[in-house]
């Protein structure tokens, strides 16, 4: 079960799993514009799941108490993907990711990747857990793309 929002509208830091599709829904889908960009991650997710993908970590400001967030933020573990397999609009970053978010309603990036320019040592796992505002730790949602 995943923990209540904290006072700055936060989930505490950690990674907090999410095991059901529905259980997704019924924490972050209370109103229809969040609905909506879960049914672009219900695609990404089928995608991610047809190319061996069993670790998804969900962030941004769909992950707080947020009434309408712009998008969703997502990295994925490679480890046990076959790359080929893999939809090519999850390797294109051209015009700000433009692509995955007409697709999928949410930008999506290699875990393990380096998330800033600025600071190549830090990868999006660990950047997604920084609130960006404060530079407080955060929580992030953990999903498995083949069970959901």
């Amino acid at each position: 079960m995943v923990p209540q929002f904290d006072k700055y509208g936060l989930l505490p830091p950690g990674v907090h799993s999410i095991g059901s599709w529905s259980e997704l829904e019924s924490t972050f889908g209370w109103n229809e514009h969040r609905k909506r960009l879960l049914e672009g991650l219900k695609i990404a997710t089928g995608h991610l799941a047809k190319a061996g993908c069993t670790t998804l970590y969900l962030d941004g400001s769909f992950v707080t108490d947020k009434e309408f967030p712009g998008d969703y933020d997502a990295c994925y573990e490679t480890s046990t993907m076959d790359l080929s397999k893999l939809h090519s609009a999850f390797s294109n970053f051209d015009n700000s990711r433009a692509l995955q978010k007409s697709l999928f309603r949410g930008e999506f990036f290699p875990s393990r990747s380096p998330a800033t320019r600025s600071s190549p040592f830090t990868c999006f796992f660990d950047f997604f857990q920084v609130d960006k505002q404060t530079g407080r730790q955060k929580g992030i949602i953990k999903l498995n793309p083949v069970q959901l």
